[in-house]
């Protein structure tokens, strides 16, 4: 069962928390299943409705601030943050933080803003749970745009989450790691015991892109209101299919909407090889961006607004 509570628009509020947003919400709320409550937010009007999904637990809803603004001028906009983060609860059971659980509360928000369908559009981790609702859900899904999809299927690609994740191998993530270097640092031990420099770290490597000053302090400051834990389970818990090449290409392969996969030819996060393999996979259109690196919608906001655009308005 879902429960909902709706909340009226409260702009003062929002103004005083963040009196630097371009656009406000005209409307908020949360819904809540399984005593979990997520936060969710609706923009402007206009018909196809585009739901930008959450990404990794990691970041929340505000990772799409150069989009919201932009197509809230032309269509309606539902965001939500993900459950671990922003204002969304913070679940402490690994369960809780299942791919089909994230995939669901997009399911539970449409349901709740009165959403048949929409263009869903996913970042990075993002991916998974957008592939679980194209291929689970294809009658509220007109179009998905994957950007920096993680989306392993390249030889190396997703190897680091595939050993977290691993029944025997994840149980060596949370020792200390031999060297707290680089990818060393992506460790669930090192996330409770260094958090903040594990997200300085990881932040740097997604805004990779000369003078992504102000990305890189937004990222930190949007890591910072989770915790090491939390973020541990996000990785430990089932993804949308075991993470395999075979098992994420056979996921994608059942994608029947259009499909638009943007990377960034520099991406230091999630490969560019594997953008590739899933827009293969899916028969969708791969739209490099040269240079660009992982958190490329707010490095280059304009030409991945203009692409996403271009391919909701050939629908």
């Amino acid at each position: 069962m879902v429960g909902a509570v709706t909340l009226t628009t409260q702009e003062d509020r929002v103004r005083a928390e963040e009196p630097t947003r371009a656009r406000y919400p005209d409307a908020e709320g949360y819904v809540e299943r399984d005593g979990v409550r997520i936060f969710y937010e609706v923009y402007g009007e206009g018909e196809p409705t585009i739901l930008f999904l959450p990404t990794w637990t990691l970041v929340h809803s505000r990772i799409w601030k150069m989009q919201i603004p932009y197509f809230a001028r032309h269509h309606r906009v539902v965001v939500f943050d993900p459950r671990g983060n922003g204002k969304s609860d913070r679940p402490t059971e690994l369960g809780a933080y299942a791919e089909s659980e994230f995939a669901q509360d997009a399911i539970d928000v449409m349901d709740e803003t009165g959403t048949e369908g929409a263009v869903i559009i996913s970042l990075s981790r993002g991916a998974q749970r957008a592939l679980l609702l194209a291929t689970e859900h294809p009658e509220r899904v007109s179009g998905a745009v994957f950007v920096g999809p993680f989306f392993p299927a390249s030889p190396l690609g997703g190897l680091r989450w595939r050993v977290m994740a691993h029944p025997r191998l994840g149980v060596l993530a949370q020792r200390p790691p031999l060297i707290a270097k680089g990818w060393g640092k992506f460790n669930l031990h090192y996330f409770s015991t260094d958090y903040r420099d594990f997200v300085e770290w990881f932040i740097g490597k997604c805004t990779a892109q000369p003078h992504s000053t102000k990305g890189f302090e937004d990222g930190v400051a949007w890591g910072l209101e989770t915790d090491g834990e939390t973020l541990g389970l996000s990785i430990l818990a089932d993804m949308a299919a075991p993470v395999t090449r075979r098992d994420q290409l056979a996921l994608a392969r059942r994608v029947r909407c259009p499909v638009m996969v943007i990377c960034g030819t520099k991406d230091k996060v999630t490969p560019f090889a594997d953008a590739r393999a899933l827009a293969n996979a899916t028969g969708g259109r791969l739209v490099p961006l040269k240079g660009g690196d992982h958190t490329i919608e707010g490095r280059r906001p304009v030409a991945v607004n203009l692409a996403i655009r271009e391919f909701v308005e050939a629908l």
